[in-house]
């Protein structure tokens, strides 16, 4: 594996960027097996209607977009029984896998995804399936990035000023707001970083928030590319309207 994509970062160094990135195998894990808890309802928040579609349709359409993007891994929970049939007559320029079932814990999915994928995927990109809104400038930076770098998450700067404080409430750090960056998914790094950071944060994987942090902890370097505000994930019912609005205004 990792000479096969070391072969691949020398065609970039000869060849420039555009030939590198279109012979890369990339493939998405689809992460569905969230409870939801914030957001509530009976169905799962990925499974809820918006303009007459659910949102996971709205994410998979969204990743059709981008062209290097091979294989779709979908990861859903242990007693879903929706998925399969709210794709099952739908087509994506993508390769579509059978869903695999998920764990409790982010880093439980992602290592059965991973596990689950084609030997010939070179990189990974980690989305979150009620992530539904990314757009194709968003998915082109990141793997744009990513292939250049190993790594990359797609950010946007932080209007509020930020507060570090202790369990008391005391301010211990005002960070410089054009340091910060709220970062969004997907999520991209070469598949066997992430298989090693996963490996040697197998004991404090309950610590980190996000997929890029387990890299990051593991002594990978991740870079941030453009996201946008837009690339919002549907976490509430407030999160639900605004989706709504959003689509309701663009078609007309």
């Amino acid at each position: 594996m990792m000479l096969f994509y070391v072969r691949r970062i020398l065609a970039f160094d000869l060849m420039g960027e555009a030939r590198t990135i279109s012979i890369m195998k990339v493939a998405v894990l689809l992460l569905a097996a969230g409870r939801g808890t914030r957001f509530g309802g009976e169905i799962a928040k990925q499974y809820v209607k918006v303009c007459g579609k659910e949102i996971l349709l709205h994410t998979l359409q969204s990743l059709s977009q981008e062209p290097r993007i091979a294989v779709v891994q979908p990861v859903v929970a242990e007693d879903d029984v929706m998925f399969a049939d709210i794709v099952a007559s739908h087509h994506f320029p993508f390769q579509l896998l059978p869903a695999v079932k998920g764990g409790a814990e982010r880093s439980i999915s992602m290592q059965k995804g991973l596990a689950a994928l084609p030997d010939d995927v070179d990189m990974v990109a980690v989305h979150d399936a009620a992530r539904p809104l990314a757009s194709k400038c968003v998915l082109e930076a990141v793997l744009d990035m990513a292939a250049q770098h190993g790594a990359a998450v797609p950010g946007i700067t932080v209007h509020d000023t930020i507060k570090r404080i202790n369990d008391d409430g005391k301010v211990l750090e005002t960070p410089l707001r054009s340091s910060l960056r709220a970062v969004q998914t997907p999520q991209v790094a070469r598949r066997d970083w992430f298989e090693q950071a996963l490996l040697k944060e197998k004991q404090r994987l309950h610590l980190h928030t996000d997929d890029a942090s387990v890299l990051e902890a593991a002594g990978f370097s991740v870079y941030v590319s453009q996201g946008d505000v837009n690339n919002r994930k549907i976490t509430t019912q407030d999160d639900l309207l605004w989706m709504q609005t959003l689509l309701q205004g663009e078609a007309l």
